[in-house]
């Protein structure tokens, strides 16, 4: 029943599928599934927590970075990420929804790979559209700029 709910586009390629720890509003991490989906543009997150699917958008070009609310039907830009390179950790809106993920820090880094060098924390904030409006690194996110 929850596949019913849940964004599913209509041409995707699931890229992976992980076995993996996840956490919801802060709780201890549990076991879930990861489904890494690309979808023209944008890749879905599917992290199946129990009986609850929570699907996080990324999209390039602008990269932006939404999460399903599946009460309203329509994607919600997030508020923050940050990722934890040392525990393979990403969390979205502070810990909302939290996942040990190293295939896609994997990619980040790969990416990245001169701005990730030498890094453990990235830390994003989303305008009110989900595009990036501020990032920070290691010890720059404890600077508040005014």
């Amino acid at each position: 029943m929850a596949l019913l709910v849940s964004p599913l586009p209509s041409r995707s390629e699931v890229l992976y599928t992980l076995r993996t720890q996840c956490s919801l509003a802060g709780a201890a991490p549990v076991p879930c599934s990861v489904e890494a989906v690309n979808d023209s543009g944008a890749t879905l997150y599917r992290h199946r927590i129990g009986d609850q699917i929570q699907t996080i958008r990324i999209t390039d070009k602008p990269v932006r970075m939404a999460l399903w609310d599946h009460s309203a039907k329509q994607w919600r830009p997030l508020n923050r990420a940050s990722a934890r390179f040392s525990t393979n950790t990403v969390c979205f809106n502070d810990r909302e929804l939290c996942v040990v993920n190293p295939n896609y820090l994997n990619s980040v880094r790969e990416g990245n790979v001169a701005a990730m060098a030498g890094r453990d924390l990235i830390k994003v904030n989303f305008g009110s559209d989900g595009r990036i409006n501020a990032s920070c690194y290691d010890d720059g996110c404890e600077v508040s700029l005014q």
